[in-house]
């Protein structure tokens, strides 16, 4: 069950920029359906929200940082994969373990082993491969939805980190908060981009945001009882497999290829991926 629920976490989120994409042609925005399949999503969990308001109440500070990072991770890599090249985008996003690293030793004072530098240059050395451009020699991102990708990976890899911190709070709670933070994030740009109208959203739209709802929900239980029940070196194995699925979506889908300056960025970001979870020292074991 662990395995099944990380897998379809992976396989949800290899594919889930295209319904979006889709939406998108119709006429429905990317902040707007966002909006919409995170309601709908709470509203299926609404069986939750007793617990959840409670355990929130209880955790000050933290609660709050936990909705906003897991929710900007959400909206970000959605509104990146809307306009962005698909796997330079979530290549940006896997760059997480490299900022857990630093949030890790901020947030939770956690010591780093040999792995952990080896994660670093590794990330480092995949992000300036593929990001290198010779015309201005800076390996910077070219565009706003790779900026978009790189902030949302960053906070993925934040809300991991407070998440280890939050103890208190429940898989539930956790999961919930995904949810809000999306929602409440999507909100104001809407409101700045002339507010939300559900006028001129036919059936076969709603059926595609109910379907998509229906799938961040049940995907946002699996993943979070996954993480819970295995080994983190085992589950960021299983987490890669999303860049297969979304590598054969985007070529067969929105006929994208990588060159060979991305593939190579890709193994060395894969590599320090694969090497996250040794990240940190054992109590008591010396580097």
């Amino acid at each position: 069950m662990p395995v099944a629920g990380i897998l379809s976490g992976a396989l949800v989120w290899g594919l889930i920029w295209y319904p979006y994409r889709v939406l998108q042609g119709v006429g429905i925005s990317g902040p707007l359906a966002t909006l919409i399949t995170y309601i709908l999503a709470m509203l299926l969990g609404s069986f939750m929200l007793p617990r959840v308001w409670r355990e929130f109440s209880t955790t000050g500070w933290w609660a709050v940082l936990l909705l906003l990072s897991a929710g900007w991770a959400n909206f970000g890599y959605v509104l990146a994969m809307l306009h962005g090249e698909v796997m330079r985008v979530l290549l940006l996003f896997y760059l997480a373990p490299l900022w857990t690293i630093l949030f890790s030793y901020w947030l939770l004072d956690e010591r780093l082993n040999r792995y952990g530098y080896l994660v670093i240059a590794l990330s480092l050395a995949g992000a300036f491969v593929m990001l290198w451009e010779p015309s201005s020699g800076l390996p910077f991102p070219q565009n706003l939805s790779e900026w978009l990708g790189l902030s949302a990976g960053i906070g993925f890899a934040l809300s991991n980190v407070v998440s280890r911190r939050a103890t208190n709070l429940s898989v539930e709670t956790k999961t919930f908060s995904i949810w809000l933070g999306t929602a409440l994030l999507t909100a104001p740009l809407l409101w700045w981009q002339g507010g939300i109208s559900l006028q001129g959203i036919g059936a076969e739209a709603w059926l595609i945001l109910g379907l998509l709802s229906i799938a961040l929900c049940s995907v946002s239980f699996a993943v979070q009882y996954g993480v819970t029940h295995m080994p983190a070196n085992r589950a960021m194995l299983l987490f890669l497999f999303e860049l297969v699925v979304a590598a054969i979506a985007s070529w067969f889908l929105a006929n994208e290829a990588m060159g060979l300056r991305e593939w190579a960025g890709a193994a060395l970001i894969v590599s320090a991926s694969l090497l996250s979870g040794k990240l940190y020292a054992e109590p008591g074991v010396a580097d």
